[in-house]
């Protein structure tokens, strides 16, 4: 025997698609980066939530493309293979041996296992890597002098060849491994990558899905932040350590023409769709100074 389910849980329903029918209009057409990372890469039901939500917002009309990290992966196939890992203040050090374990793992293991679940939950996703079609050039990178071995940064991103795909309507899945101007094979890392990304498209939002809820200030979820208040915060001590170099590396590519970038709890299940649909959302949204809007996604 069915029973009626209450009414207040189809007006709850009705309520949420309603809130939702606004951000599906404005973003239509529009382009998303999604950086993939954190436990919603290593979950299992984070992952097939992941799956899902990208292919939903890849059906109701938004540009999808996603960038991936994997340092778990790669480092857990160092080990099994007797290669060391090696970390310079606190990055990788990159060596020939490595950049072997990068591409096979970036570029093979962990690329093929997202774009296999996406399309598993009815995405039509492609999985790519730097190096094809030289989708990411890049060139030696030095961190202040310290050399990082076959670490890269990106110098240009093919953007005919992810527009070519997009109007395809195809999710590029991107595992951020370069190649440099006489064929070398660079490392890159993801978040750097992501925003190269989102910068040459021109996105209208570039998501990061970490393992933190967002930017707290004085153990506090702040919900929308400006350039010009994320500097008080630095000098005040508030934003501190780790998140400096993430901030700042936001507001340069909000300069460099992103609208709105994200930092978004991974997880969190769906959380990515929590952020963009909602009026409160869930994680931090970076903005420009002249940027108005309340936490309006």
């Amino acid at each position: 025997m069915k029973t009626r389910k209450p009414q207040v849980e189809y007006a709850t329903k009705e309520e949420v698609l309603v809130k939702a029918l606004p951000y599906i209009q404005r973003y239509e057409g529009k382009t998303f980066v999604i950086k993939y990372g954190g436990a919603a890469m290593t979950d299992e039901n984070l992952k097939q939530t992941f799956a899902k939500d990208v292919t939903l917002l890849r059906k109701i009309g938004i540009n999808i493309v996603i960038v991936h990290g994997g340092g778990k992966e790669i480092t857990e196939i160092s080990n099994a293979l007797g290669i060391e890992t090696k970390f310079v203040n606190g990055q990788r050090y990159t060596d020939a041996k490595s950049i072997d374990v990068v591409l096979m793992v970036l570029a093979g293991l962990v690329n093929k296992e997202i774009v296999n679940l996406i399309n598993t939950n009815g995405g039509d996703a492609v999985g790519l890597c730097g190096i094809d079609n030289t989708l990411l050039r890049a060139r030696k990178q030095m961190n202040n002098g310290t050399d990082l071995g076959l670490v890269g940064t990106i110098v240009s991103v093919n953007v005919p060849f992810l527009d070519l795909i997009l109007k395809n309507g195809m999710m590029p899945v991107i595992a951020p491994v370069s190649v440099g101007e006489a064929g070398e094979i660079y490392n890159v890392n993801a978040d750097l990558a992501a925003g190269a990304v989102a910068t040459a498209l021109k996105a209208e939002k570039l998501v990061y899905l970490s393992d933190v809820e967002g930017i707290l200030v004085n153990n506090k979820l702040v919900s929308t932040l400006t350039e010009t208040e994320a500097e008080t915060f630095v000098k005040e001590g508030s934003i501190f350590g780790g998140m400096i170099p993430k901030v700042s590396s936001a507001f340069e590519t909000l300069r460099a023409g992103v609208n709105k970038v994200h930092i978004v709890d991974g997880r969190v299940k769906h959380s990515l769709l929590l952020e963009i649909f909602t009026d409160e959302g869930v994680g931090t949204q970076m903005v420009h100074d002249n940027d108005e809007q309340n936490h309006t996604s």
